[in-house]
């Protein structure tokens, strides 16, 4: 039996948080790291993936309540279990991504002049 892909649940608050974590992050390379994360997801051992599908459920079903921005702020500094441990395996699969794969990245999520956003960097390297 195929599972079904993390992506509509993982992607939409990974997305968020992303966004709320590194304001400065150009949207292709946000893209490519919920994307990286995703697919992690899906290979993780089948009751392991059901858990967190089950807690991802959960997060997609409250980003379209009203103000789910301030919901989304609070739960990346929850410490609740399980909640608090989804926001982390988020962060952590995203952060390094991003910081493997564009070691220049700034704190914000920015990148310096001389980088392309979107997978090259300068010297013609794709990333």
């Amino acid at each position: 039996m195929r599972s079904v892909p993390s992506s509509s649940l993982v992607g939409p608050f990974a997305d968020r948080l992303l966004a709320l974590d590194l304001p400065g992050l150009h949207p292709a390379r946000r893209r490519e790291a919920i994307d990286f994360t995703t697919r992690r997801v899906d290979s993780l051992p089948s009751l392991m993936r059901f858990g967190v599908m089950s807690i991802a459920a959960i997060f997609r079903a409250l980003l379209v309540l009203p103000r789910s921005d301030t919901l989304v702020k609070f739960l990346a500094r929850t410490a609740l279990p399980l909640l608090g441990e989804y926001v982390r395996l988020l962060r952590s699969l995203g952060y390094a991504y991003i910081w493997e794969t564009w070691p220049d990245t700034r704190p914000d999520g920015s990148q310096p002049d001389d980088a392309e956003p979107g997978g090259t960097q300068p010297g013609g390297r794709a990333a």
